[in-house]
C-alpha cells in the first residue's frame, strides 16, 4: 500500500515525519517483545494538525496507530511497516484551576510534569507508578492505566472529568467538561478510556486534583497470612478515616528477586518472611499530622497502636516504619523494581489479574496445585496491589513451548473466572491478551464491542487489530 507521506509532511511540516533510522525510539515498547520498525512516524503539535492527519488518512484509507510514551506490556501500539502517531509534541498544560481541583492537559505531558505542576499549587495530580516519568497522559487515558494509588483515588477513568477527541474522520469530539455531574445523555468519554486508541486519538483531558497530605506514613510490615493483611488494611481505613494510599504485596520471592537486582539492597527485616507488605497513608488533616512540642504525631500514634494490636494477636510478625524520606524512598524503590525484577528472566508467562479481596488466597490455593500439574518444575513471582485486588503473577515455566505456555495461561484464566476476577486489571489487551480476550469474553459482548467500533471507525483504520478480536477467528 503506498502511503501518502507528502501530504502528511503537508499538514504537520516534513521535519515531522520521520522515517529510516529516524523511527528507532518507536520501533519497541517498554517490554521490548514487540519490536518493528513503522514506515514512518508522525508527529502533530496540536489538535488541528491530528485532525488533518486523520482526514488524510480516511481519504486514502490508511491505518493509524496512536502511540504516546511507549510504557505499555501488551502490544498495543505494534505497527510494523505502518504509520504511528505519536503525541508526544503536544506537552502543554493549557491550564491548573485550583479552585476547582482540575488540571487541563494535552495528551503528550508526561505523568512527572502533572504531578509538578499540581504540587505549584500545594495539591496532588494522585495517579502513579514506575513509568511516570515517561508514560504520558494519552497512553494512561486508552489505557485506563491503574498504580498504586488506585485504592484511594480510583483508575484513570476516575481522575477523568473530560476529554477531547479526534475521530477517524478527523472530527473533533469536544468532551472537556470539568463537570462532576452532567446526566446528558451517554457518557461518550468512557468510550475512548480504555479503548487503546481503537476509536480516534485523545489529544486532551481535564483531569482531576486532589488535597496534597499533610504527612505520609509509610512502612512495610511481614505478617502471618494474605488474609491477616486484608484484616490490617480495614483496619487502617478504618482508623484512618480511609487515608491509605498504597498497600502492596511482596512475597519472599519478590524480596530475593530484587536482591538479585541490586547488590547494594538491603532485606526490610533481620529474619525473612513469606508475606511482606508496604504500606502508605496520605494524611490531610492537620488535626492528625501536627507535630506537638514533643516531635510526636496523632497520625504516627494511630498506626503504631494499629501494628501493636496486631502484633499482640500474632498476625503481624515485624514492622519497620520509615522515619525519614530516605527510608520511604527506599521502601518505594524496593516495590518500584517490580518490571526489572520480573524480567530477570526471559522465558515467562506474564498476567496482570483483578480479583475480590477476599478470594485472593483462595486463588493461590487453587492456581498452584494446577500449574504443578502441568508443569512440575514451574516457579512465580507476585507482586500485587493488594488494596485494589491486582496481582501481577509472573510465571516461569521450563520451555518456551507455546502450547505449554498457553495452557498455563488458560489454567490462571480458569481459576480467575471461578474467584469472579478480571484476566487484565491494568495493563489493557493490545495484542498480547487477545487469544484471552477471544476466548473469555461472551460472544454478546465481543459482538457490541465491535459495533461500537464499527460506529465509529467504520474502514477499521484506528489502531486495527488491536483490543477487539476479529469475528472470524
Amino acid at each position: 500500500m503506498s502511503l501518502p507521506l507528502e501530504r502528511f509532511a503537508a499538514a504537520i511540516g516534513p521535519r515531522n515525519v520521520l522515517t529510516g533510522k529516524d523511527t528507532a525510539p518507536w520501533d519497541q515498547d517498554i517490554a521490548g517483545e514487540f519490536v518493528g520498525p513503522p514506515a514512518a512516524v508522525l508527529r502533530p503539535a496540536s489538535t488541528a494538525e491530528v485532525s488533518e492527519i486523520l482526514q488524510i488518512a480516511s481519504e486514502t484509507k490508511t491505518p493509524i496507530v496512536p502511540v504516546s510514551g511507549k510504557t505499555g506490556f501488551n502490544g498495543a501500539t505494534f505497527a510494523p511497516g505502518g504509520i504511528k502517531l505519536s503525541l508526544d509534541r503536544m506537552n502543554r498544560i493549557r491550564d491548573v484551576r485550583p479552585a476547582a481541583r482540575a488540571i487541563v492537559a494535552e495528551a503528550g505531558v508526561v505523568l512527572t510534569k502533572l504531578h509538578e505542576a499540581a504540587e505549584e499549587q500545594d495539591l496532588v495530580f494522585p495517579l502513579t507508578f514506575g513509568a511516570r516519568g515517561s508514560a504520558m497522559l494519552g497512553g494512561v487515558l486508552s489505557t485506563n492505566a491503574g498504580g498504586s494509588n488506585v485504592l484511594r483515588y480510583g483508575n484513570t477513568r476516575d481522575l477523568c472529568l473530560g476529554v477531547e477527541v479526534v475521530l477517524a474522520d478527523g472530527r473533533v469530539l469536544d468532551l472537556m467538561s470539568a463537570l462532576h455531574k452532567d446526566n446528558t445523555g451517554y457518557a461518550l468519554k468512557h468510550l475512548f478510556i480504555g479503548g487503546e486508541g481503537t476509536l480516534g486519538v485523545i489529544t486532551a483531558a481535564v483531569m482531576k486534583l486532589a488535597p496534597r497530605p499533610r504527612a505520609y506514613l509509610t512502612a512495610t510490615v511481614a505478617l502471618r497470612s494474605l488474609g491477616d493483611a486484608l484484616d490490617l488494611l480495614n483496619r487502617l481505613q478504618a482508623e484512618s478515616g480511609g487515608a491509605v494510599e498504597a498497600f502492596e504485596y511482596m512475597p519472599r520471592e519478590y524480596i530475593e528477586g530484587h536482591l538479585k537486582l541490586d547488590p547494594k539492597a538491603r532485606l526490610p527485616f533481620a529474619e525473612r518472611h513469606d508475606v511482606n507488605v508496604m504500606i502508605e497513608l496520605g494524611i490531610t488533616s492537620s488535626l492528625l499530622a501536627t507535630q506537638r512540642p514533643d516531635g510526636t504525631r496523632p497520625a504516627d500514634e494511630m498506626l503504631e497502636a494499629v501494628l501493636a494490636t496486631m502484633h499482640e494477636e500474632g498476625a503481624l510478625l515485624d514492622a519497620v516504619i520509615a522515619t525519614s524520606e530516605a527510608q520511604r524512598r527506599e521502601m518505594w524503590t524496593r516495590r518500584e523494581s517490580a518490571a526489572a525484577i520480573a524480567y530477570l528472566r526471559a522465558c515467562r508467562v506474564d498476567n496482570d489479574i483483578a480479583l475480590p479481596l477476599d478470594r485472593i488466597e483462595d486463588f493461590y490455593a487453587r492456581v498452584r496445585p494446577r500449574l504443578a500439574a502441568i508443569d512440575p518444575e514451574i516457579d512465580e513471582l507476585t507482586v500485587a496491589h493488594l488494596g485494589d485486588g491486582n496481582l501481577h503473577y509472573t510465571l516461569y515455566p521450563t520451555s518456551t513451548d507455546e502450547a505449554l505456555q498457553d495452557r498455563l495461561r488458560e489454567t490462571v484464566e480458569d481459576v480467575v473466572a471461578e474467584l469472579g476476577g478480571s484476566f487484565s486489571a491494568e495493563h489493557g489487551i493490545g495484542l498480547y491478551k487477545l487469544p484471552t480476550m477471544r476466548r473469555r469474553k461472551p460472544p454478546e459482548v465481543l459482538a457490541a464491542m465491535r459495533l461500537v467500533k464499527a460506529a465509529f471507525d467504520p474502514d477499521n483504520l484506528m489502531n486495527p487489530g488491536k483490543l477487539i478480536p476479529p469475528a472470524n477467528s
